[in-house]
């Protein structure tokens, strides 16, 4: 059954590649993938359960077919932040603040038009975290062509394969031993019971290489699994205020099974870093 639900992923894959193969041009060639824009039944979200769907349009975008890796990192600065070592690894150890200072020199460097106003300068007026010691004013350019974080929503959206989407629970199977590293997963040996950190500590459990397990609807890898993504938008729900905490999502290769599911909403402040908390770029135009 397993294999019969992958066939299907991969089959639906390359049916949306087909679709869009006339948008992608210079993106594919830079792993970006076009998401063509649609109505998304979206779970009303909440921490402690998802309620009735609500219809929420999203248009086209790009976004990132894997994790920022290492090696991408080292293209835009020397220093590496992450805890496990690789080229192909995905980065870890990454702020808020360091993901979107990453999305505007790497637009530089391509001769494109930074998303992303920083002032480090100046205190964020909406930042009510008070053990972040950044508090960085960032500002956005909507017309920009550059790199940036997804949307909260842009992300659901891709990582439940867009207008071609199967329904999984996460992001490209029913199974998430299919598409994610995870606790049970990314060690030495497959762990079962209950979630245990001594348990994952003593079993080598670490990030694996980009796109290694089968990717979504959309061609889309990691999105459940592997590393932490940090999303542009903030965290707001009936027990946490907007500007407290931003928005971070698909689980890591720490998290349990529900942390995986496209809805769930994870958060941690901004000036936040962790073996686990990486992130993949967007763009809204090329």
């Amino acid at each position: 059954m397993n294999r019969i639900i992958g066939m299907v992923c991969v089959l639906s894959m390359l049916l949306v590649t087909s679709f869009t193969e006339d948008r992608m041009g210079a993106a594919e060639e830079h792993s970006m993938i076009f998401v063509p824009g649609g109505t998304f039944q979206h779970p009303s979200f909440s921490q402690s359960g998802t309620g009735l769907e609500r219809a929420v349009e999203v248009p086209s975008f790009y976004i990132g077919a894997y994790e920022v890796t290492q090696e991408e990192w080292n293209e835009v600065y020397e220093d590496n932040p992450s805890t496990f070592r690789g080229k192909g690894l995905p980065v870890e150890g990454v702020s808020w603040y360091a993901a979107v200072e990453y999305c505007n020199k790497r637009s530089l460097l391509e001769g494109l038009e930074p998303y992303y106003v920083i002032h480090p300068q100046d205190q964020d007026s909406e930042n009510y975290n008070p053990n972040d010691p950044l508090q960085w004013s960032v500002t956005i350019q909507p017309e920009a062509n550059g790199y940036r974080l997804p949307t909260v929503l842009e992300w659901e959206y891709a990582a439940s394969g867009g207008a071609g989407s199967l329904g999984f629970r996460y992001s490209g199977s029913h199974n998430l031993n299919e598409v994610a590293w995870y606790w049970r997963n990314s060690g030495t040996r497959y762990l079962t019971g209950d979630w245990s950190w001594p348990l994952i500590e003593n079993n080598n459990s670490q990030t694996r290489p980009v796109g290694s397990k089968l990717p979504n609807e959309l061609g889309i890898y990691d999105m459940s699994g592997n590393v932490r993504e940090w999303v542009q938008d903030w965290m707001a729900d009936e027990g946490t205020p907007q500007g407290v905490y931003r928005i971070v999502k698909g689980g890591g290769w720490i998290g349990d099974l529900g942390s995986h599911s496209i809805e769930f909403r994870g958060k941690f402040e901004p000036s936040g870093f962790g073996p686990d908390q990486g992130f993949r770029v967007a763009r809204s135009r090329l």
